[in-house]
């Protein structure tokens, strides 16, 4: 009776284990672009910045700066699959900040009348949907 017992709370323990990883309940990639109702948006191509070191959660990145963000490859890789997706890049996904990202940016902020600066800021960061 007690074998019983105990194999019916160990099987039970399984199984909600097994659901709390289900990728159903949480999105994959926590730099993934989502659209305005937060759903989640995996790009069709595998890029090289798709395998650099991320945190788990998306909820990390909003507390960092933005010049702590343009040095992490994953972060900037992101960035320019955003961008390219906008149609306002078209150069390499590299993880790397370049002149041409910077010049994405400040094309960005142009038609979203925001101050031309170049630079990866808050509102330029919400305009990507990015965290």
């Amino acid at each position: 009776m007690k074998w019983m017992a105990l194999t019916l709370i160990l099987g039970l323990g399984a199984t909600t284990a097994q659901a709390w990883d289900d990728d159903s309940f949480r999105s994959v990639d926590p730099l993934a672009q989502r659209d305005e109702w937060g759903l989640l948006h995996q790009g069709r191509t595998v890029n090289s910045t798709d395998f650099a070191p991320r945190y788990h959660w998306r909820f990390f990145y909003y507390f960092k700066a933005p010049e702590q963000l343009i040095v992490q490859p994953a972060y900037v890789g992101s960035m320019q699959t955003a961008l390219s997706r906008l149609g306002y890049y078209c150069g390499p996904v590299d993880g790397v900040f370049s002149p041409q990202v910077a010049d994405a940016i400040s094309r960005l902020q142009k038609n979203y009348s925001m101050r031309v600066t170049g630079t990866l800021t808050d509102p330029v960061r919400r305009a990507l949907r990015l965290p």
